[in-house]
C-alpha cells in the first residue's frame, strides 16, 4: 500500500505524538515550514460555504485546497503538501545532545527535524486512542469519509451511516469543549467535564482548566519531548510554576537530556531558586560540555551572585562569541568590585558603600556578599540599624553551588565572609552568643583567613570580658565590673553594650560625668538605644543639667508613650529646669485625674499654674462629649505633666461667658494663664498632637 511508500513497518518504527504534533508548533520546534504528505489523506467536498475543501483526487497527490476560515490555525493554505524527505536524517528524542525545544530568551530556533508520514499510535497515553491536531487533515483508515476541521458545514449533514461503517468511531467532544486545529478524538465519545473543570481544550492533547493551577495532559504522558513542549508554552505564557512542575516530569523520565536541565534552571531564575538554578545549569554542562546556551545562562547566574572570575568562564565560553550585553556587565561589575576591595582594604568605607551599590545596580542583584559588604560599610559608619536591615536582605535560599563553593571575595571563601560580616553586627547589637555562633561558623568554612581568626579570638575573649562583668555587677563589685568591661572594650572599641554597662558601674560609683562619657561613647555608635538614653537622662539629673536630662527624657517619652516612670521623671526634669530659671512653681502634682472646676476664680487659678493647661469645655447632654470624655482621661494618663480640666457650661455658664464658649465641646489649651490653642469639636488625633505639642 501508499501507506508505506515502499518501506515495511519495522523500518519506519512507531512515531510518538509528539512526532505528529512537532509540525503545529513555531516557536522552538523544529521544521516548522515542513508539512507532512499523508498518503491516506482523502477529502470530502461539502460545500461548505465557510471552509470550502475540495476532494482529492484518485491519484493520491495533495491538491491545492484554500481556506477561509481563521478559527483553525492548522488550516492549509494555498500550498502543496510536500511527502516526506528521506534524504534528512531522523534525530532520537532520547539523544542528549539534542537540545530541540529548549527554553530561550531569545526564542531561537532549534536544530530540524523530519518526520514520516503514516498513522502511529501513542504510546504514552496507556490506551489505544489516537490524538490528532496540527495543520495537516486527520482521516480514518477505514474508506468512509469524514469530516475534517471542527466545523460541520452548513446545508449538508454527515449521514449517519457513513459513520457507523468505520472500523473506529470518530467522535466530535461535547460543545462545552474548545476544539483547536482541527482535534478529533478517536476511540470512543469523550467524557464530559466535571463542573468545575471549566472549558476544556483537546488541543495537541493537553486538558487545560479554568485555573492555571490545574493544567494537566489529557492522559498520563510518558513523552518526556511532549512535556517539554508542553513546559514551554506555560514558561511563554507566564505559568512559571506549572512549567517547572513539567521539566521536573521530563527529566524524570530522561534525566540524561541536557536541554530539559537548561530549561529547568530558566523556570527556577525566574522563581528566584538561583541556587537550584546553578546546580541544573552545572548538570547541563556536565551532560553536554559544549552546550553553549546552558554556558550563557550559568555565567548569568553567576554573574548576578556577584561571582565574576566564575561567570567570566561561561560567559566568554571558548570557541564562542560572548553575548555582548552581558560581557559589558561583567566588566562593570568587576571594575566595581575592585573599587570596593580597594576601599575596604584601607577602611574607606563611604568608597566602599559607594562602590558596592554601583556594582549592585550593575547587575550583580542577587549576591549575599555584596548585601554582606553593605552592611559591614553601614555598620562602620554607626548606621547599626541600616546595617542590619541590609543583612536581614540577603536572600536564605542562594546557597553557592557546589562547584563554586571555593569562590572568594575580599580574600575569604564568599560564604564564610557572610557570616564574618553577620558576627560583627551581631556583636554590635549585644547578641554575644549569636555572634560566637556566626563566627565559629566562618572559621569552619575558612580555617586559614587571617581575618577571621582574629575576629574569631577577639570575639571570644569579648564574650568572656562581658560574662565575667556581669557576675561582677550582679555581686556589686562595680570597680572590678569596670575593669572587666574595660577589657572588653579594649578588644572591640565598638561595642555600643559594653559601653552603656559600664556606664551602669559608673553611675552606681557615683561617677557620673563618666557614666555621661561612656554613654555618649554608646549613642554615637547606636543613636537609638534606649538604654543608654535612660543612663545618660538619670547622670545628668545627678549633675543638675536639667536642660540635657528633659531632653534625653522628652526622646524617651516619644519612644516609651506608657513608660509610667519616665513620664514621672520628665515631670521631675521639667520642675527643676523651671525652678533653675527662676519661674514660680506651686501647685503641681504629677499625674491625677481631669479636675472639674465650677467657679470663675477657681478657673482663673488653675489655668495661670505653671505649666500647660487643657481644658474641656462641654455640656452633660451633648453626645459627643460624651464620646471624646474617656479619652481626655487617657490623655491624662498618658501627659501626666499636663494640668487636665473640665467645665460644664450649663453647670458654669460665668466661666462660658467668659471664655465666649458657645459650642461644644471645644478644648483650650493655655499655658502661664494664656490661651495659645483653641480647638472646636475636634478628632482625638488633632487633640492628641495638640496635647503633645504643649507638652513639651
Amino acid at each position: 500500500m501508499s501507506l508505506h511508500s515502499g518501506k515495511t513497518m519495522s523500518e519506519q518504527g512507531l512515531e510518538t505524538l509528539s512526532h505528529r504534533l512537532r509540525n503545529t508548533l513555531t516557536c522552538d520546534e523544529e521544521d516548522s515550514e515542513i508539512n507532512v504528505n499523508k498518503p491516506d489523506f482523502r477529502e470530502l467536498d461539502l460545500g461548505s460555504p465557510v471552509s470550502p475543501l475540495r476532494t482529492r483526487n484518485g491519484s493520491g497527490q495533495a491538491a491545492t485546497t484554500t481556506s477561509s476560515s481563521s478559527s483553525s490555525s492548522g488550516s492549509v493554505s494555498g500550498r502543496t503538501l510536500p511527502g516526506p524527505n528521506p534524504n534528512i536524517p531522523r534525530k532520537s528524542d532520547t539523544n542528549p545532545k539534542s537540545h530541540s525545544g529548549e527554553l530561550s530568551v531569545e526564542s531561537s530556533p532549534s536544530p530540524a527535524r523530519n518526520f514520516k508520514p503514516g498513522h502511529t499510535r501513542s504510546h504514552s497515553c496507556g490506551s489505544n486512542q489516537l490524538f490528532f491536531s496540527g495543520s495537516g487533515s486527520v482521516n480514518s483508515p477505514s474508506p468512509n469519509v469524514i469530516p475534517t476541521g471542527n466545523i460541520c458545514p452548513s446545508g449538508r449533514v454527515l449521514k449517519t451511516g457513513m459513520a457507523s461503517r468505520s472500523t473506529k468511531p470518530d467522535v466530535l467532544g461535547s460543545g462545552s469543549g474548545n476544539y483547536g486545529h482541527g482535534s478529533i478524538i478517536r476511540g470512543g465519545p469523550v467524557s464530559k467535564p466535571g463542573p468545575d473543570s471549566g472549558p476544556t481544550n483537546y488541543s495537541r492533547g493537553l486538558m487545560v482548566g479554568g485555573d492555571p493551577g490545574k493544567r494537566m495532559v489529557s492522559c498520563s504522558s510518558n513523552d518526556p519531548e511532549e512535556l517539554k513542549r508542553m513546559g514551554n508554552d506555560n514558561y511563554k505564557k507566564g505559568h512559571f510554576a506549572e512549567a517547572l512542575t513539567l521539566y521536573e516530569k521530563a527529566i524524570a523520565i530522561s534525566p540524561s537530556n541536557a536541554a530539559y536541565h537548561c530549561n529547568r534552571a530558566a523556570a527556577l531564575m525566574v522563581l528566584k531558586r538561583l541556587g537550584e538554578a546553578v546546580r541544573e545549569c552545572e548538570e547541563a554542562i556536565r551532560l553536554d560540555p559544549g552546550y553553549v546556551r546552558a554556558h550563557h545562562r550559568l555565567g548569568a547566574l553567576l554573574l548576578s551572585l556577584g561571582q565574576v572570575e566564575n561567570a567570566r568562564k561561561h560567559i566568554c565560553f571558548s570557541g564562542h562569541q560572548p553575548d555582548p550585553v552581558e560581557l559589558q556587565k561583567l566588566q562593570s561589575v568587576e571594575k566595581h568590585l575592585n573599587k570596593c576591595a580597594d576601599a575596604r582594604r584601607v577602611g574607606d568605607w563611604k568608597s566602599t558603600l559607594r562602590e558596592v551599590d554601583a556594582a549592585i545596580v550593575c547587575g550583580a542583584d542577587a549576591s549575599p556578599q555584596l548585601c554582606a559588604c553593605r552592611a559591614e560599610a553601614l555598620l562602620k559608619l554607626h548606621q547599626q540599624d541600616d546595617a542590619f536591615l541590609a543583612l536581614s536582605n540577603i536572600p536564605k535560599s542562594v546557597p553557592s553551588a557546589s562547584t563554586h563553593s571555593l569562590a572568594k571575595i575580599f580574600g575569604m571563601l564568599s560564604d564564610a565572609y557572610v557570616f564574618f560580616v553577620r558576627t560583627q553586627v551581631e556583636l554590635s547589637r549585644g547578641r554575644f552568643d549569636s555572634a560566637l555562633t556566626a563566627i565559629e561558623k566562618a572559621g569552619q568554612i575558612d580555617p586559614h583567613n587571617v581575618e577571621i581568626s582574629i575576629l574569631l579570638n577577639n570575639v571570644r575573649l569579648v564574650c568572656r570580658a562581658r560574662a565575667r562583668g556581669n557576675d561582677l555587677f550582679k555581686s556589686e563589685r562595680f570597680t572590678e565590673a569596670c575593669s572587666a568591661y574595660g577589657e572588653g572594650l579594649r578588644l572591640d572599641p565598638t561595642n555600643s553594650v559594653l559601653y552603656c554597662n559600664r556606664a551602669a558601674c559608673w553611675y552606681k560609683l557615683g561617677q557620673w560625668e563618666k557614666s555621661v562619657d561612656d554613654c555618649n561613647q554608646a549613642l554615637r555608635i547606636q543613636p537609638n538605644y534606649i538604654k543608654a538614653l535612660l543612663r545618660r537622662a538619670a547622670s545628668n539629673s545627678k549633675l543638675e543639667r536639667w536642660s540635657e536630662a528633659v531632653r534625653d527624657y522628652e526622646v524617651l517619652r516619644r519612644e516609651l508613650p506608657d513608660d509610667n516612670e519616665v513620664a514621672e521623671s520628665l515631670f521631675h526634669a521639667q520642675i527643676a529646669l523651671r525652678k533653675s530659671r527662676g519661674e514660680e512653681v506651686h501647685n503641681m502634682k504629677f499625674g491625677g485625674d481631669v479636675e472639674s472646676v465650677s467657679g470663675l476664680e477657681q478657673f482663673r487659678a488653675a489655668i495661670s499654674s505653671s505649666g500647660a493647661s487643657v481644658v474641656h469645655f462641654k455640656a452633660s447632654s451633648n453626645a459627643q462629649c460624651k464620646q471624646i470624655s474617656p479619652f481626655l482621661d487617657t490623655l491624662c494618663s498618658r501627659y501626666p505633666s499636663i494640668n487636665f480640666l473640665k467645665v460644664d457650661i450649663d453647670e458654669s455658664p460665668a466661666i462660658a461667658h467668659a471664655e465666649n464658649v458657645r459650642i461644644v465641646p471645644t478644648f483650650k489649651i493655655y499655658r502661664n494663664g494664656s490661651r495659645v490653642k483653641e480647638m472646636v469639636c475636634p478628632s482625638q488625633e488633632v487633640l492628641e498632637s495638640s496635647v503633645r505639642h504643649y507638652s513639651i
